[in-house]
C-alpha cells in the first residue's frame, strides 16, 4: 500500500450537462496528472486552449458560486461552479487532476458532488511518488462580515463546525459538526444538492443565474415546503451542501487541512477571503507532509513527519 503519498486517477472520465446557472451544455473530461500538478482546469471549447490552476489566488467572482479565472492575451478566461468537482476531487483523494471543459460552467448534474465523485471512484486512483503535504494550522485565524462569520484553528484533523440560519419553517437553524473523512464525505456529504427559494427564482434568471436551474439539480423550496416529488435526502440536506461547498472552496488552497473549521452562515465569499487571510499571515500555518498506510481513498488522519518548503500553488502574499 502507498505511503503517505498523492494520487491521481487510474484513467480519465468524462462528463457532459447542463450548467446551473449558464444553462448551456458542457462537455468535460477529467485526466490523470503528473504528480505535484496540482488540480488545473483547461478551456477548450474556443480553440484558444487556456489552462487556469484552481487555486484561491484565480477566485474572480463568488456570487452564488465559485468562479476561478486567469487573463489572456484573448481577454479574461473562466470556469464557474467549480465547488461541487472541488469537493468530489477532495473527498475521493484526488491530488493532481487536469478536467478539459468545453464550456464555461462546470455542469451541474444532480446539485450535489455525488455523481463526480462516483465517477472518478469507478475509474479508480494511481499512487504517485511524490508525499502527499498539508496545511496545518497553528494558530486561529477568523473573518466577519455582518452576521457572517468564518475560522480556523488548529486540530490534529480536519474538522468542520457549520450552522446556518435561514427565515424559513423548513430550514430555520441546522448544525453539522464532523471530522471530514474519505468515509464522512461519501456517506453524509456528497449526495447533499444546492438549494433555492421558488421565489427568487424569476429575479436570479433575469440578473443571469440559474438559467439551468430545475428540479432535477436543485433542491427548490416552496412557502410551504420542498417541491422536489422525492423530497429531501437528508433531513439536514441544507447545512450538509453548505459543508460540501466549504470543502470544495477551501481546497482551492492547493492542499488539505489540519484545522477545526467553525462557520456561521458562511458562503463563497467568506470562504476566499478566510484563505487569503490565512496564507497572508505566515504565522498561521506551515506545510507539513505525512507518512503512514493511505487506504484508497485516502483517510486524512496523516501523522506528522516534518515541515517542508511551501512550494506553488500558493504564492506569497502581496
Amino acid at each position: 500500500m502507498a505511503k503517505g503519498c498523492q494520487h491521481t486517477l487510474k484513467k480519465e472520465v468524462k462528463v457532459a450537462g447542463i450548467g446551473l446557472h449558464t444553462g448551456e451544455k458542457v462537455y468535460m473530461t477529467i485526466k490523470p496528472a503528473p504528480q505535484d500538478f496540482g488540480i488545473c482546469f483547461k478551456r477548450i471549447d474556443d480553440g484558444k486552449e487556456a489552462i487556469i490552476p484552481a487555486t484561491y489566488s484565480n477566485v474572480c467572482f463568488t456570487q452564488l458560486c465559485t468562479t476561478i479565472g486567469i487573463q489572456t492575451s484573448e481577454g479574461m478566461k473562466t470556469v464557474s461552479t467549480i465547488e461541487h468537482l472541488m469537493a468530489a476531487l477532495f473527498g475521493l483523494g484526488v491530488d493532481n487532476a487536469l478536467i478539459e471543459i468545453h464550456g464555461p460552467e462546470v455542469p451541474s448534474m444532480d446539485g450535489s458532488a455525488a455523481p463526480f465523485y462516483s465517477i472518478m471512484k469507478k475509474a479508480g486512483l494511481r499512487p504517485q511518488n511524490s508525499p502527499r503535504k498539508f496545511l496545518k494550522i497553528k494558530k486561529r485565524v477568523a473573518i466577519s462580515i455582518d452576521d457572517k462569520e468564518i475560522s480556523i484553528e488548529p486540530a490534529n484533523h480536519f474538522l468542520v463546525d457549520f450552522e446556518i440560519d435561514f427565515d424559513h419553517s423548513l430550514i430555520e437553524k441546522q448544525r453539522f459538526i464532523s471530522k471530514i473523512n474519505s468515509k464522512c464525505f461519501e456517506r453524509h456529504i456528497a449526495r447533499a444538492r444546492t438549494f433555492g427559494f421558488l421565489h427568487e427564482v424569476e429575479y436570479l434568471r433575469k440578473n443571469g443565474f440559474a438559467r439551468g436551474g430545475s428540479l432535477e439539480n436543485a433542491v427548490v423550496i416552496g412557502e410551504n415546503g420542498v417541491l422536489n416529488g422525492d423530497g429531501l435526502r437528508f433531513p439536514d440536506e441544507f447545512v450538509r451542501h453548505k459543508v460540501l461547498d466549504l470543502i470544495g472552496d477551501l481546497y482551492l488552497l492547493g492542499y488539505r487541512i489540519l484545522g477545526k473549521v467553525v462557520s456561521k452562515k458562511s458562503g463563497h465569499t467568506l470562504h476566499n477571503a478566510l484563505t487569503h487571510e490565512l496564507i497572508a499571515q505566515k504565522d498561521a500555518w506551515e506545510l507539513v507532509e505525512a507518512h503512514g498506510k493511505w487506504p484508497i481513498p485516502g483517510i486524512f488522519v496523516p501523522s506528522i513527519k516534518e515541515k517542508v518548503e511551501m512550494p506553488h500553488p500558493i504564492p506569497s502574499p502581496a
